[in-house]
């Protein structure tokens, strides 16, 4: 299976690539000075700007894959601007080319509590990035495509326990280690499993596996 991930250089990006197969992934990144960390790994790296490249550039470098992950992110230093350029509209850009490449399996994380209300006084950069990843959301359901739009709780870099909980939303919020979404993913990705589901993903009593199985 030939995985690309949009945002390989993220935090969970580069988990779920370690534990891919190695010569399996394309990672897709901003910075060229990245290409040897995903190199290190075992795996490609394509160079691609999701606020400056175009649809057409993007979907040549997806076309082949089995699936597409989209882990990029404006990042928590960021403003609200480019929330809405990364967050928002490179998660949609991405989608859209996975489609002109006729990649039909595309997975998205995205953040639990995204469909609910921003409370009054909420500070702006996190009022714009659950906006944005909530339009996303909206967007990638109604694409012809494979979708499983995942949704994190509060990320750590504890080790992974391998144990979660996994289900439809609503949920309790929760933590969940990066090392955990990661293998989620990686699951998901092995099984097809969850396809044409939003689905809340917290520290749990149940190994990955069964999890996602369950789906």
């Amino acid at each position: 299976m030939s995985i690309v991930i949009v945002g390989g250089h993220g935090q969970i990006a580069l988990r779920l690539l370690r534990m891919l197969p190695g010569g399996t992934a394309t990672g897709v990144i901003r910075d060229p000075d990245q290409i040897p960390d995903l190199e290190a790994l075992g795996q490609e790296a394509a160079v691609f700007d999701l606020e400056e490249g175009h649809l057409a550039e993007l979907a040549i470098l997806l076309q082949g894959a089995d699936a597409v992950v989209f882990a990029a992110g404006a990042g928590p230093g960021s403003g609200a601007v480019r929330k809405a350029t990364v967050d928002q509209n490179g998660a949609i850009l991405s989608a859209e080319a996975a489609q002109e490449a006729g990649v039909r399996r595309f997975i998205q994380i995205s953040a639990t509590g995204v469909d609910q209300p921003v409370p009054p006084g909420t500070e702006e950069s996190w009022a714009a990035y659950v906006t944005a990843k909530r339009v996303a959301e909206e967007d990638l359901r109604e694409r012809d495509l494979d979708w499983t739009i995942l949704r994190p709780g509060r990320l750590t870099d504890d080790p992974g326990t391998g144990l979660v909980l996994l289900t439809d939303p609503p949920a309790e919020r929760g933590d969940i280690p990066r090392d955990d979404v990661a293998a989620v993913i990686a699951e998901l990705l092995r099984t097809g499993a969850g396809v044409h589901r939003t689905l809340e993903l917290h520290g749990g009593a149940v190994p990955i596996a069964e999890a996602v199985a369950a789906l």
